[in-house]
């Protein structure tokens, strides 16, 4: 019996080529919830509180979630989570490897996750950030985003102190 061939084998098969040879990191969807455990380990990297591997795998499996890894040699070195409602959309999380950290990456996957948001009907994307996360601010303003608000103590930090969160808007054209 011949079975059909999708039509996204031939570019997942140059994806993972171009991977293999060391070629530039791609953006690409995360379709199922197989990638829990890397995301878990990622998340890890960079929050005092991380997901577990059963969170993302929950998250992933939900029709209202939007997900996109950044690849690189072969494996996950970040990815962005969103959670869409009609023609709107909040970022749950934004994670790069500590290895990639600095190098632009995270504004190609910012990039290209708001541009599948614009296409899919979002209109206004929401999210919240560490006031002290300087790098992370510097990424959404060079997006768009704008602070509209501001929640005293949300975020715990390791030495048990407390964080105010930004709340940020962006509109997508």
């Amino acid at each position: 019996m011949i079975r059909p061939v999708s039509p996204l084998w031939a570019l997942d098969w140059w994806l993972a080529w171009w991977d293999a040879w060391g070629g530039e990191p791609y953006v690409t969807p995360l379709r199922d919830s197989s990638s829990a455990a890397a995301l878990a380990r990622l998340h890890a990297t960079a929050f005092a509180r991380p997901w577990d591997a059963h969170e993302f795998e929950r998250m992933l499996c939900e029709r209202s979630t939007e997900a996109h890894a950044l690849w690189r040699a072969g494996s996950i070195q970040g990815f962005i989570l969103s959670r869409r409602v009609a023609d709107e959309a909040e970022i749950l999380t934004v994670v790069l490897a500590p290895a990639v950290r600095g190098g632009g990456l995270s504004h190609k996957l910012v990039r290209e996750h708001l541009g599948h948001l614009a296409l899919s009907g979002v209109r206004n994307v929401h999210l919240e950030v560490d006031e002290g996360n300087a790098a992370a601010l510097k990424l959404y303003a060079r997006h768009g985003f704008k602070q509209v608000g501001e929640r005293t103590g949300y975020y715990a930090r390791p030495d048990g102190s407390r964080a105010t969160a930004f709340t940020m808007t962006a509109t997508l054209s």
